[in-house]
C-alpha cells in the first residue's frame, strides 16, 4: 500500500469529488482514479459509491479514512524526526483553536515560531472544541487549543494551560436581581453552538441545578454574541476573557453565585508522541 494512494484517497474522501480532489493534489484525474482503483483492488473492497456529480464513502471507505489519516500523520512525523536529527525542524504543523481563548496569543506565538523555523509550513484552523478534538483523534491536527469540561475524550491527551471563571454578561438596563441559576430560568440566553467549550460548561452548570434554560440566540462568533447582548436580546454566561474584550465595554458583568470554571488545555493525540515541530511549539507554551 503506497502513501501516495492513501493521500489521493483522503483527498477524494474530503472533497467528495474526483475532479476537485485531482485539482487539490495537482495530478491528472485519470492518474488519481487509477490510484483509487489500485487501492480498492489491494483491499478487495469498494471505497466509494460513485454518483454522477459526487462520490460517497462506503462503510469500508469510512473505516479506511480514520486509519489513512493516522498513517499519513505518522509518516509525516517520521520524516520530521529524521530532519530533527540533522538539526532541522521541517514539515508541517496544523493547529486548531477555539476562538478567543484569552490564555494564549496565537498570532505572535505562531509568527515567532515561523521566524525561528521557516522550514515548517503552518496551518491554523478555528473551530469549536468538540470538532478540534475529533480532528486530533483522526490525525488531521497536530495540536489543538481547546476548552472542555471534564476528563479528556478517548484518544486525546489534554495538558492544562489555565482556568478562568465564567461570568454573566447583561445589558445594563436589564440586570437580573437574583443570579441563582434557578432564578435565571425565565431569561433568554445568547450562547455559542453546542460544539463550543463554553456552551458545554454552561449546559452542565444549569443541568446540575435542574434548569432547562432557553437559548434563543445561538452563535459561532464572540463578537456576534456580544452584539446580541448589547441589543438586549438575551443574557450570556461567558469565560472571563470575553468580558475583557473592547467590544464588551458598556455591558454589565456579574459573578454567578453557583460558580463555574472554564479550563483551557492543549489537546494532543493520546497514542502517539508529537512530532518535532509540535514539540517545539509546546516548549514555547508549557
Amino acid at each position: 500500500m503506497e502513501l501516495r494512494h492513501l493521500e489521493y484517497f483522503v483527498a477524494v474522501a474530503e472533497e467528495r469529488h474526483f475532479t476537485r480532489a485531482a485539482e487539490r493534489m495537482r495530478v491528472a484525474q485519470s492518474g488519481l482514479s487509477a490510484s483509487i482503483k489500485a487501492l480498492e483492488r489491494e483491499l478487495d473492497a469498494e471505497l466509494f459509491v460513485r454518483h454522477t456529480r459526487r462520490v460517497q464513502l462506503t462503510d469500508a471507505g469510512r473505516a479506511l479514512l480514520t486509519e489513512a489519516n493516522r498513517t499519513l500523520a505518522s509518516a509525516a512525523a517520521a520524516r520530521e524526526a529524521v530532519a530533527a536529527v540533522r538539526g532541522l525542524v521541517r514539515g508541517s504543523l496544523t493547529v486548531g483553536t477555539e476562538q478567543c481563548l484569552g490564555v494564549i496569543d496565537l498570532p505572535p506565538l505562531l509568527a515567532s515560531f515561523r521566524r525561528s523555523h521557516p522550514g515548517v509550513e503552518i496551518s491554523l484552523r478555528y473551530a469549536g472544541s468538540g470538532h478540534i478534538v475529533d480532528e486530533i483523534r483522526q490525525g488531521r491536527l497536530n495540536v489543538g487549543f481547546v476548552a472542555l469540561p471534564g476528563a479528556a475524550p478517548e484518544g486525546v491527551r489534554l495538558e492544562a494551560l489555565a482556568t478562568e471563571e465564567m461570568l454573566l454578561l447583561t445589558h445594563p438596563d436589564h440586570v437580573p436581581a437574583d443570579l441563582d441559576p434557578c432564578a435565571l430560568a425565565a431569561e433568554d440566553f445568547v450562547d455559542f453552538s453546542p460544539d463550543w467549550g463554553a456552551r458545554k460548561v454552561n449546559d452542565q452548570l444549569f443541568a446540575r441545578h435542574g434548569v432547562d434554560r432557553r437559548v434563543s440566540v445561538e452563535v459561532n462568533d464572540v463578537h456576534t454574541l456580544l452584539d446580541f447582548v448589547h441589543q438586549g436580546l438575551g443574557i450570556a454566561v461567558v469565560p472571563a476573557p470575553v468580558t475583557r474584550k473592547p467590544h464588551a465595554a458598556g455591558l454589565h458583568v456579574a459573578r454567578l453565585p453557583a460558580g463555574a470554571s472554564w479550563q483551557v488545555s492543549v489537546a494532543l493525540p493520546a497514542a502517539a508522541p508529537p512530532g518535532p515541530a509540535a514539540e517545539e511549539l509546546l516548549r514555547r507554551i508549557l
